[in-house]
């Protein structure tokens, strides 16, 4: 969430800002909520002003001794209308506040200098290329194709049990997630220094706010009879794990790393990737999270994108890595690194990794602070990205390493793994 005092001291430069993340009438909407804040602080000098005139009345009461004199009376009486008219001013200062929090709950945050400005993924800058795409001697065909074919993916059955937009992976490739998701995790902890985690997928709305899918994405998330949402990514479990608490200087940085289901209803995607597993309503993903000083945030977020770059390095599969723009960009970032993966049958590059900086947005809607060498309290900064989205993966895997007789080799990192060299 966007700080309030600072769109108080520059409201100009959040209005160029905002235009810049194409935000329908931003201009209005800072102006109102200005308005709206300098009505708030009236009223609260007012509400103020209100209570010492009442205290002080209170105060005199109690030195007149005749309680039925004209004095008492006349004093009890303009108690009584101070009462009424704070009572009056409280709720117009809560309704204040309610218009403040609908402005500021919905407006996304801004992006930093470094970003390119453009309404879409056409703007998004490419920032280098790795891997050697390969040349098929034979037509490559798609992960389903390949998946059906090994009777090893199965679609039907899944849409007869939950509906479109699920899978059931079996034999070596669902053997092949196992496998992926305990690669990653081991080189995350081992050489990338993460913490694991295990984390609920179910959480409250209060969580769900923290990280910015509530209120604004509330229609792409799923929800439960009982109020609790399942995550559409453990980023949101993991970065409340600092949420209403004060970290110690000496505890940062916090780096966090955890493989969950994650749940996303796809509402607005109808018609795209209908397909095969790129777009499902379940998938396993590995998330990296890392909380650490504003001030190193955006060497954190090399950090952390290195980081999931390593996992594509070592299966050996082609990449490349942009920088999206500021149109492109989620709703809580400042600055964003996609890492997209070769799709032969698609011919082109496909998201596998977001990795973010969301600056001190998300930990202002969290209260997660931390206490500054100064002994000051401030607000933390939160990243996070996918090391990697594990469904992406294994369609790279597939499509990347399919053989002509139709079986598909493993990648030597995760041969041990998968206690063979091909999935057939």
């Amino acid at each position: 969430m966007l700080i309030l005092k600072d769109i108080r001291k520059n409201p100009e430069l959040f209005k160029q800002k905002l235009k810049a993340r194409f935000i329908e009438n931003s201009d209005k909407q800072i102006d109102h909520l200005i308005q709206l804040d300098s009505n708030l602080r009236t009223n609260l000098e007012l509400q103020q002003e209100f209570q010492n005139q009442r205290n002080s009345i209170s105060k005199s009461l109690g030195l007149i001794k005749d309680k039925k004199s004209d004095e008492f009376i006349k004093k009890t009486k303009e108690v009584s209308e101070i009462k009424s008219k704070i009572s009056n001013l409280e709720e117009a200062i809560n309704q204040l506040y309610l218009g403040i929090d609908e402005i500021l709950h919905n407006l996304p945050n801004i992006p930093d200098e470094s970003v390119p400005v453009g309404s879409d993924e056409n703007s998004n800058k490419e920032i280098k290329k790795e891997g050697k795409i390969r040349d098929f001697e034979f037509e490559p065909l798609s992960h389903e194709e390949i998946g059906l074919n090994l009777n090893q993916i199965d679609f039907e059955t899944a849409v007869n049990i939950s509906g479109s937009r699920f899978v059931i992976l079996k034999k070596n490739i669902a053997k092949l997630e196992r496998a992926l998701i305990n690669f990653m995790i081991d080189v995350h902890t081992k050489e990338n220094d993460y913490t694991e985690v295990n984390v609920p997928v179910l959480v409250k709305e209060e969580t769900m706010f923290g990280t910015g899918q509530l209120p604004k994405f509330k229609d792409e998330q799923f929800k439960t009879t009982n109020n609790l949402w399942l995550i559409p990514t453990s980023e949101v479990s993991l970065t409340n794990i600092v949420s209403n608490q004060i970290v110690a200087y000496e505890q940062l940085p916090l780096r966090y790393v955890s493989s969950s289901l994650c749940f996303r209803s796809e509402a607005g995607a109808a018609g795209k990737d209908t397909k095969g597993m790129m777009r499902q309503h379940q998938f396993t993903k590995v998330e990296l999270v890392s909380i650490v000083q504003p001030e190193f945030r955006f060497k954190e977020l090399d950090r952390l994108t290195k980081s999931a770059e390593v996992i594509l390095q070592k299966l050996e599969l082609p990449y490349r890595v942009t920088l999206l723009s500021s149109g492109d960009m989620g709703f809580g970032a400042e600055k964003t690194y996609d890492l997209e993966v070769w799709i032969p049958s698609q011919n082109k590059y496909r998201e596998i990794s977001s990795c973010s900086s969301c600056g001190t947005f998300q930990a202002n809607r969290m209260k997660a602070r931390y206490k500054t060498i100064e002994g000051k309290n401030e607000l933390l900064a939160t990243l996070n990205g996918s090391g990697l989205a594990v469904g992406r993966t294994i369609i790279a895997i597939l499509e990347n390493y399919q053989n002509k007789d139709g079986t598909v080799a493993i990648p030597k990192v995760l041969q041990s793994y998968m206690g063979s060299e091909i999935i057939n």
